[in-house]
């Protein structure tokens, strides 16, 4: 593959070869279907293109697989799309105008829910050809949808199999709704989107029927509920006052009397229990139904005891208003408290509230607008103690962005509560990377696990099979053939557009069975992925039995409470068993300014002009050596991007390309006893079993870091001290041997990490087929010596201390030294040559007690001590020069293109004395000829001018 391209060029020319050659088909199919090893990916929406947050997923989604593969695994890889919900009907609603749930019945559910089948896979191309250039290998041809009738008729089975397990349930409850999307959303969805927001609170007051004047204080941050008010609870064993301020009269907490009447005049009439106001009757804020005919009328505002009320916050007396809170709506239960629900499901007051009807209660562009009104309304009324700004968390819908309501309405509920004990035991299997999400934020989540609301009342999305008849009977399906035989009709989709037209006869009485209206969670569909996918239990049965749980997941850390747990859910559910057995887990990218990405804000540069710049595998593996592999956040840069791309990929072109100089002349099969040949081989062995060790425990950082301090190794160290090896004769054939060995080892250990310059290595070596058919290497337990690395470690230090030495004594490498002693443990003639060579000196001698003499200048590190001799005799001023020329003339060669096959005549002119006396020096003339491949060296004038040591040379070379 031609090298004269940058290396993104090549890696397009590399996927070429990939797709023309079939190498992922291969790479799949030359594995045993008995070996399998499966992963699930989770399935994305298509209604926007590839952001970081996905290719850090994605990158994780190929390493793995990659690596596997090499372990002699079929590893099958299928692209999914996510199809279904808000997402999709927003952007409909959008585009068509359709502003609530009576517009799209308007137009028409059929041609809604077509107009958002059309908008599905609106930028299906470009995530393939995002997600192909990239180097991930998945097959999104074959992919599976979540609107496709198969994967449908697979969460039907799923639902049906939680029915006859008795582990759904439909109920009334108090949960988050969105106003705007009028729809439940379960705690799942709520989660994801929690924003600091300051309300308005108030301190209400509610005056006692039979002590005119006499006001009972309640503080909420929900002015919007009060005119729902049906009751107010104390605590029974919280100790209350009497307060009187001018002609009032005020109840509440003791504990809080001082923060409520702080720098007014106020005397405590007396204290007593909150057990003796329980049973007292009030004036209600608002008279809209204090005449209405509604159940338990007789318990209407009335003072009620709760083991929920507390000091805390407020004044120690809650308003309680059962529509709208799950403690309120269980005190309503237990005491038989009316219940008034003055709020539609489109977050508006009914037409009951006359002052207010038709209002939203928390207007998207002004959430706290209705409840300043309220304020207004009870303060002309005299109602209103006190209100301040109140800051808190407060959710809003993860789609459209709405204010959430809690609210009482029905739903379809998984019982998870019930299953807690198992999920618990089921997730102590579960291999978590990072470890600790394991026992929090994913232990804590199923700790706290409630049951999970399913239904949607929506329209694009999967129906819950359930039909029901007046008689109250009934039927959940499971399959498209048993709504076929029940229904007589022939069934194509199952969307709710076509399944509400087909009733079934009831087996109780001889009406007919109607489907209910609500389509079912999306998180529902995603964590039957699994099964979905595979079209189980109607296909594939055996082979997903076999493979089941997966070895394999990874997402986002925010999935901690979406995606990983309702697949742990609905696996436990089902088959009593976890359905993951591994899971890495990413945090987010974050701007490198620590701020979150922002297209408005321009502060990230685009993914794919990054990898037009430096390519994938510098993306890949600036991503997978981060932190962000190991659930934290990323500040991305692309300095880091440039770094990887100089310091991995260039360095290693480089490397390549210096093997290739000299590989015609190279016995690749020859053997080497030198030490830095034993030293590489066992650097490339040791990093092979690190590298497979750390993947095979999903340590993917930890994988990826050894490989980049290797490639440094490979490069400073190892082809540096080797160069002039490779002109030797003797020697060139052992070095390039172990080096060609140490670079086809390499390639196999990045091809997970780094696809295509693994796979560019691989080929440049001249073999045939892909690295990515291949199996990982085996390490060599025998070319491992553990002395070898250690003495070499020990050269390196001595060598680090010694160019401190020079350094602080401002002598340069090239000029030579006559020695350096160590004390230390002693080493052999081998490594002191290479001590030597290092720095420039021409002796190591190893001593057991070092004199510090003039002359020398002596460094320690340790229980090392080294002494450098600084003198500088004639015979080492000419060697001296000898280098600084070479490196001049060996600069203009490189200039000039000259390749290491071109002799070249070197004509030289200087005004220097020193010079002109050097270039009289036979033997130091002929190290210079040598050393530059010169033919010959002639006095006479030259035309580049370089400066050696401060003095001036002109130099003119020509090939000869």
């Amino acid at each position: 593959m031609e090298t004269k391209k940058t290396f993104p060029q090549i890696e397009e020319d590399i996927m070429k070869f990939w797709e023309e050659n079939k190498i992922f088909e291969k790479s799949v199919e030359n594995r045993k279907e008995s070996n399998s090893y499966v992963f699930y990916d989770g399935p994305p929406f298509a209604t926007g293109l590839p952001h970081y947050g996905h290719i850090v997923a994605g990158t994780m989604k190929d390493l793995v697989p990659r690596f596997w593969t090499m372990k002699g695994k079929r590893v099958e890889r299928r692209w999914g799309w996510d199809c279904h919900g808000l997402p999709i009907e927003n952007i409909v609603e959008k585009e068509l105008n359709l502003n609530s749930r009576k517009d799209i019945e308007t137009m028409g559910v059929d041609k809604f829910n077509e107009a958002c089948r059309s908008k599905v896979l609106i930028y299906a191309d470009e995530w393939k050809r995002i997600v192909k250039r990239l180097g991930r290998w998945v097959d999104m041809e074959n992919d599976y949808k979540t609107m496709d009738v198969d994967f449908m008729e697979s969460v039907w089975w799923v639902f049906k199999s939680l029915w006859d397990k008795n582990l759904l349930y439909e109920g009334h409850k108090s949960m988050h709704i969105c106003p705007r999307c009028e729809t439940t959303l379960s705690n799942i969805e709520v989660s994801q989107n929690y924003k600091d927001v300051k309300d308005i609170s108030v301190t209400a007051k509610f005056e006692l029927v039979d002590e005119p004047k006499t006001y009972v204080l309640a503080w909420t941050t929900t002015p919007w509920t009060l005119p729902g008010n049906v009751a107010l609870a104390v605590g029974p064993d919280l100790t209350y006052v009497k307060v009187e301020m001018g002609e009032e009269k005020y109840i509440l907490v003791k504990e809080l009397v001082a923060k409520f009447f702080d720098g007014k005049e106020y005397k405590v009439l007396g204290s007593f229990k909150g057990s003796d106001l329980v049973g007292k009757k009030y004036v209600p804020l608002f008279d809209y139904y204090k005449d209405a005919d509604l159940i338990n009328k007789e318990n209407l505002y009335v003072i009620e005891s709760a083991d929920f009320v507390s000091t805390e916050d407020g004044t120690g007396v809650v308003h309680i208003a059962p529509a709208f809170g799950e403690d309120d709506m269980r005190l309503g239960q237990e005491k038989k408290l009316s219940f008034i629900q003055h709020v539609g499901q489109d977050g508006r007051f009914t037409a009951d509230v006359k002052d207010f009807a038709g209002k939203e209660v928390k207007p998207k562009e002004d959430p706290a607008a209705t409840d300043v009104e309220i304020l207004k309304y009870l303060s002309a009324k005299g109602l209103i103690f006190s209100k301040e700004k109140y800051a808190h968390s407060y959710p809003f819908c993860w789609r459209c962005e709405s204010p959430l309501l809690n609210y009482a309405t029905n739903s379809w509920f998984v019982k998870v509560a019930e299953q807690k004990e198992a999920l618990l035991k089921n997730a102590e299997k579960i291999n978590w990377v990072p470890d600790h999400l394991k026992e929090g934020r994913f232990g804590q989540w199923l700790e706290g696990a409630r049951d999970w609301s399913i239904s949607r009342s929506r329209y694009w999305g999967n129906p819950l099979p359930v039909w029901k008849c007046e008689c109250g009977n009934i039927k959940v399906i499971g399959s498209k053939k048993e709504l076929e035989e029940l229904s007589g009709s022939k069934v194509e989709d199952l969307h709710k557009h076509f399944v509400d037209k087909l009733e079934i006869p009831c087996d109780k009485c001889s009406k007919k069975m109607k489907r209910i209206p609500e389509v079912l969670d999306c998180w529902f569909e995603s964590g039957s992925m699994p099964y979905g996918q595979m079209h189980y239990p109607f296909e594939n049965k055996a082979k997903f039995e076999a493979n089941y749980p997966a070895e394999f997941i990874a997402e986002g850390v925010d999935q901690c409470r979406a995606w990983f747990y309702v697949l742990h859910v609905l696996g436990v559910s089902l088959f009593n068993k976890n359905a993951y057995k591994n899971v890495v887990v990413n945090g987010i990218v974050l701007a490198e300014d620590g701020q979150k990405m922002s297209k408005s804000k321009k502060n990230y540069p685009d993914p794919m002009l990054v990898v037009d710049k430096y390519g994938a595998d510098a993306l890949r593996f600036y991503l997978t050596s981060a932190s962000v592999m190991r659930a934290e956040d990323l500040c991305f840069s692309e300095k880091g991007v440039d770094e990887v791309y100089k310091k991995v990929v260039l360095i290693l072109m480089n490397v390549l390309n210096f093997y290739k100089m000299y590989e015609a002349r190279v016995d690749v099969k020859a053997k080497s006893e030198n030490v830095l040949d034993q030293w590489l081989m066992t650097k490339t062995n040791l990093l092979i079993q690190e590298v497979g060790e750390k993947m095979e425990a999903y340590e993917l950082t930890k994988a990826a870091r050894p490989i980049a301090d290797y490639i440094d190794e490979l490069s400073t160290w190892y082809v540096r001290r080797s160069r002039d090896r490779f002109k030797e004769e003797s020697e060139i054939s052992p070095a390039g041997a172990t080096l060609r060995q140490a670079l086809e080892k390499l390639s196999l250990v990045l091809a997970p990490f780094m696809p295509y310059l693994a796979e560019h290595i691989w080929q440049t070596l001249g073999n045939k087929d892909s690295v990515h058919l291949q199996d990982w290497p085996e390490v060599d337990k025998k070319a491992i010596d553990k002395k070898i690395l250690e003495d070499m470690s020990r050269v390196r230090e001595i060598v680090e201390l010694g160019l401190a030495a020079r350094d602080e004594a401002k002598v340069k490498v090239r000029q030579p030294l006559q020695y350096i002693r160590y004390e230390a443990k002693e080493l052999n003639k081998e490594f002191e040559r290479i001590i030597a060579e290092e720095l420039n000196v021409k002796e190591v001698k190893w001593t057991e007690g070092i004199i510090i003499k003039p002359g020398r200048m002596m460094k320690e590190s340790g229980d090392l001590k080294v002494a450098l001799n600084l003198e500088i005799t004639e015979e080492l001023k000419w060697e001296g020069l000898v280098r600084e020329i070479t490196r001049q003339v060996n600069n203009l060669r490189k200039e000039a293109g000259f390749t290491i096959e071109d002799k070249a005549d070197l004509v030289y002119s200087t005004e220097s004395e020193q010079l002109k006396e050097f270039f009289t020096k036979e033997n130091f003339v002929e190290q210079l000829r040598k050393a530059t491949l010169l033919a010959s060296i002639k006095v006479g004038e030259g035309t580049n001018e370089v400066k050696v040591n401060d003095e001036k040379l002109k130099i003119t070379l020509t090939k000869s």
